[in-house]
């Protein structure tokens, strides 16, 4: 059966930029898994597989389609169990879980603020208008307002990153010795932030940031090749 993701891109289709899609890219390369990559501007998701899912991360697996990036994983594991494990067993999906409430509530906000405007100008204009939109109404300040104190996000970083640079002092990864979905939760968020401002913000000597080339270098090195 063929496999088609739909994920998320601005008005250039080669670099598409959403965390969650990422999770996804990664997974589906982790399992050793064919598939087509369809990126989608923000405006055009609805209509994605007769609106199937208000976001993406979508992916259709023959007739079976399944929507949000964990779900997805699971989906994978169960159905592909002969393929590289995305988990490692129970304890490795409940610990995914957790990882996955730490990156969207520490993490995740921090790369917002220091990525807002940068995404806006990444989008074509319908989608622009749509982004500030909700974005604004969201945050409650205007895209001008949180790059204001773009400086300030990007100097709070490092530190929103401590417990995973604590761990790396343990083991290369979160999943131990190779990567499980856990790191591909952490690693979308980064690369979110490297594919929309050129950077991770992080220090050459910060453990993370060898993690990250580390988790780039994976699977012939598809995710360091879009820009």
């Amino acid at each position: 059966m063929s496999i088609t993701l739909y994920s998320l891109c601005g008005a250039d289709v080669a670099r598409p930029f959403s965390p969650h899609c990422w999770k996804t890219v990664m997974a589906l390369r982790h399992k050793g898994l064919s598939f087509s990559e369809r990126p989608l501007a923000f405006t055009a998701i609805p209509a994605a597989e007769s609106g199937f899912s208000k976001t993406v991360p979508i992916l259709r697996d023959g007739d079976r389609l399944v929507s949000d990036s964990f779900q997805i994983a699971l989906y994978l594991e169960d159905a592909y169990p002969d393929a590289p494990t995305l988990f490692g067993g129970e304890g490795g999906q409940a610990m995914a879980r957790f990882v996955e409430a730490y990156s969207q509530t520490t993490i995740h906000p921090v790369v917002t603020r220091i990525a807002l405007k940068n995404i806006h100008d990444m989008l074509a204009p319908v989608d622009q208008t749509y982004f500030r939109e909700t974005r604004e109404k969201f945050l409650g300040k205007t895209l001008e307002e949180v790059e204001n104190a773009r400086e300030t996000a990007i100097a709070t970083l490092p530190d929103a990153l401590k417990p995973l640079r604590h761990m790396l002092k343990a083991q290369p990864f979160i999943g131990g010795e190779g990567p499980l979905f856990s790191d591909y939760i952490v690693f979308g968020a980064l690369q979110w932030l490297r594919i929309t401002t050129g950077s991770v913000h992080l220090a050459d000597d910060d453990p993370v940031k060898d993690w990250f080339e580390r988790c780039l270098d994976l699977h012939g090195s598809e995710a360091r090749a879009v820009a």
